[in-house]
């Protein structure tokens, strides 16, 4: 049992969650927020911190995860009445910059990579191949819409019409997101919503960030010397702590490498 003393000041506590990874509803070492809910909960309530720091590392992901997690933090920022702060650390790209935006400020490194607001879809066409090896494709649907950009069959100028107008109706839900948390810091550059990247200062030019800091001396300037972290974040599989990782974990590792390789990182 602690005695409190009341004359005695308690130095600030700052919750810090570590937001690194890919963003996607499953899989090993994954954001999403499933996974992070009870991590984000205690950080903002347990020890009534001050501040709360979020640290990114996050090449980006699913849009609909992202904005999840971003509401999260910002519905329980509200509830506590706690500033929330964002420190990036090699990249917070697409929905890793979406994370970002859930701060009040957001501070980089000289050589941080930020931006990418814009979605983007992949596949692979496989008709040719199944056809040189003899197999052939069969696709029964009921509701003419129900079948789209099929990988197994040729890709129609209708399913790539279709797609093109999801993908712009998510971007302009991010645009529309970042203008929200951002306001009048952003820039008027004609690049700012087109998918492109920006390198550290950069990044604070166009108003995508507010400066170049990093979080303890950034969070002691504003809180005190004395200001005491408390560190969350999602624990690796206990396999993958003893360097043993098993092959769908492998396979999820291959493609997040796949995916912060598209940032030169």
């Amino acid at each position: 049992m602690s005695l409190y003393l009341p004359f005695i000041s308690r130095a600030p506590r700052i919750a810090v969650i570590r937001l690194q990874g890919v963003i996607a509803p499953a899989g090993r070492g994954r954001l999403n927020d499933a996974t992070l809910a009870p991590l984000v909960e205690r950080a903002f309530r347990r020890h009534k911190p001050v501040a709360v720091a979020l640290v990114i590392n996050s090449p980006g992901g699913s849009p609909v995860q992202s904005s999840l997690i971003a509401a999260r933090i910002r519905r329980l920022a509200g509830e506590r009445k706690i500033p929330v702060h964002a420190f990036v650390e090699d990249v917070a790209a697409s929905g890793g910059y979406w994370l970002a935006t859930a701060a009040d400020d957001i501070w980089l490194d000289e050589n941080s990579v930020i931006g990418s607001i814009g979605v983007i879809s992949a596949g692979f066409g496989l008709h040719e191949f199944i056809t040189r090896h003899g197999i052939e494709r069969r696709l029964h649907t009921a509701g003419r819409s129900k079948s789209m950009l099929d990988p197994f069959l040729p890709e129609k100028p209708a399913d790539v019409k279709r797609l093109k107008r999801l993908l712009e109706g998510i971007h302009e839900n991010f645009i529309a997101h970042v203008k929200a948390r951002r306001g009048e810091r952003l820039s008027d550059d004609p690049a700012l919503f087109t998918g492109e990247i920006w390198i550290g200062r950069k990044g604070v030019d166009v108003g995508l960030a507010d400066g170049i800091g990093h979080l303890e001396d950034r969070m002691r300037q504003v809180y005190g010397d004395k200001a005491r972290f408390m560190r969350y974040g999602v624990r690796p599989a206990f396999l993958r702590r003893l360097g043993i990782e098993m092959m769908d974990g492998a396979v999820d590792r291959i493609e997040e490498r796949a995916e912060y390789a598209r940032y030169g990182l």
